[in-house]
């Protein structure tokens, strides 16, 4: 989705992006690994939210992100680090770009 945090979007209204952001990794993810049993632990996170200089709600928005990941990896894979920035921009005006290091068995 286009847009930009603090202008077309804010913390509450842009969860939905941030769980399509999320699910779209997982399916890359997927993808690339074929089985996500393979996945031994999701270690970094890290989201690049295109937001106005006012915007201040980025952790806010990583937090979706990361509570899905826990959800779906449960406690024990899923816990991992993050990095929450704010961006001017991103390609093609995208409202944020997550990616994630993954440690496979």
């Amino acid at each position: 989705m286009a847009g930009k945090f603090g202008k077309d979007f804010n913390s509450e209204n842009g969860k939905e992006i941030a769980e399509l952001c999320a699910l779209q990794l997982i399916a890359n993810l997927k993808k690339a690994i074929g089985d996500l049993d393979k996945v031994k632990q999701i270690v970094k996170i890290e989201g690049f939210i295109n937001s106005t200089a006012e915007f201040t709600g980025q952790s806010k928005v990583m937090n979706v992100i990361s509570d899905l990941v826990v959800k779906i990896f449960d406690n024990n894979k899923g816990k991992h680090s993050r990095t929450a920035i704010g961006v001017i921009s991103l390609p093609i005006g995208a409202a944020m770009e997550i990616s994630a290091i993954v440690e496979l068995y």
